[in-house]
């Protein structure tokens, strides 16, 4: 991901935003983001997302979004110790609901004050009108709250307030180097006719901002029945670019052409549901036959003719054996905490919403301690010298293990194809 920022930013905020980035570009293979000229530099401004990662969604645009953000986060989510203080670091306003304290009085007054404090000092609020994260690729009805708080902040500010949909689709969100994430930003939201509307009938202009801004999500977003069916048509969009070079590639286009082909899917079902069946038994299949030759169906083609597969292979092959030696050690000092994440997930079963949430939060608490430990012992082994070639190769031994396991896995997939090509 590469999105800068403006130098206004606050250093602790600038700090939380480096590492966001960070810890995004290692877990995810590739991040996207597509319209950022659409977000004023300036003003009050609402950031509306749909909301499907759990926790990933606001580090997703924190990391993305050049302005500082201020969260409107759950209020159970301060209790917890480690995304707690993510959310304090972040700034970010508690707001009560209803399923967090069943029976009680809810009062968020305090909420909307604070949101609109920050609106009138010309910040920008970050929401998801969904209310709550969940793991299908489709959009929630949307709360009031977002439209509410946008109508107050132009009642007392006087001005216009910003919002701004932004649209969050993900392949694979909890597949550690092999999910893919895109950040669509639409354009501004008219709200003009609802903030005059507000001075008469508050309700009624809420609830029209809310459906607009609800059009104005799913326009943004790929609404499929399920994340299998998401998987299918990624597939089928890459096989189509695949087939026509030149063909746009940028993640705006390619989601325009998914929701083109599931308004199609979704109108042929009825009239020809055998032949759709048919259709997609198809797809599915050469879906696992990508599977089962280590292809997700989403990387780009390889080389055109064996001859240039070979050659490609054997210059792969020596890049790779040449940095063995490196990738080998960076390999050995991460594969402790690396197994330990994957069991401790493993032992959590998360949701497929919090999935990579999970495993995000599991590899900030055991990546340390096993450092630490692993400094220790080299420590006592070597002394002062080898704790500090430790500490220098640490971080550089670990990305570039990354990357050489990432190059070997592809030059494997391009192995196999050739031997299939040759066969």
């Amino acid at each position: 991901m590469r999105v800068g920022g403006p130098a206004g930013l606050p250093p602790h905020y600038r700090l939380l935003r480096g590492l966001a980035q960070i810890v995004l570009d290692i877990f995810y293979r590739r991040i996207e983001v597509v319209g950022s000229e659409r977000l004023p530099a300036r003003g009050p401004l609402i950031v509306a997302a749909n909301h499907q990662n759990a926790l990933v969604d606001p580090l997703l645009l924190i990391a993305a979004i050049p302005r500082r953000l201020v969260p409107l986060a759950k209020a159970p989510l301060f209790r917890l110790p480690v995304i707690g203080a993510l959310a304090r670091w972040a700034g970010a306003i508690p707001v009560e609901r209803p399923q967090d304290a069943p029976g009680q009085p809810i009062d968020n007054e305090a909420m909307f004050a604070q949101a609109v404090a920050r609106l009138r000092q010309d910040e920008a609020i970050l929401i998801f009108p969904e209310g709550v994260s969940q793991p299908d690729p489709k959009l929630m009805p949307l709360r009031t709250g977002a439209a509410r708080l946008l109508l107050q902040a132009a009642a007392a500010t006087g001005g216009p307030v910003t919002l701004v949909p932004v649209g969050l689709v993900y392949h694979e969100p909890g597949a550690f180097r092999l999910g893919r994430a895109w950040v669509l930003i639409g354009e501004p939201v008219p709200t003009a006719d609802c903030v005059l509307l507000h001075a008469r009938e508050p309700e009624a202009a809420a609830r029209q901002l809310t459906e607009r801004l609800a059009q104005a999500l799913r326009a943004r977003i790929v609404q499929a029945e399920d994340r299998d069916t998401l998987r299918l048509l990624a597939i089928l969009e890459a096989m189509g670019r695949a087939e026509a070079p030149g063909s746009a590639e940028d993640a705006a286009a390619r989601t325009a052409w998914m929701q083109r082909t599931l308004r199609a899917y979704r109108t042929l079902r009825p009239l020809a549901p055998a032949r759709v069946a048919r259709f997609r038994e198809e797809v599915e299949r050469h879906a696992k036959d990508l599977e089962l030759a280590g292809l997700t169906g989403l990387e780009p083609a390889g080389p055109a003719t064996a001859r240039a597969a070979r050659r490609h292979a054997l210059r792969e092959g020596a890049s790779l054996l040449l940095g063995l030696p490196l990738a080998a050690w960076g390999i050995a000092s991460h594969a402790l905490p690396y197994q330990a994440t994957r069991l401790a997930v493993g032992a959590l079963r998360p949701a497929p919403d919090v999935e990579a949430t999970s495993k995000i939060l599991a590899g900030l608490l055991f990546y340390p301690l096993a450092w630490i430990a692993e400094g220790w012992v080299a420590r006592r082994l070597g002394g002062g010298w080898l704790l500090a070639l430790f500490l220098v190769a640490l971080l550089p031994a670990g990305f570039f293990a990354l990357s050489w396991r990432e190059r070997m896995r592809r030059l494997s997939r391009e192995t196999r194809g050739v031997l299939a090509f040759l066969a």
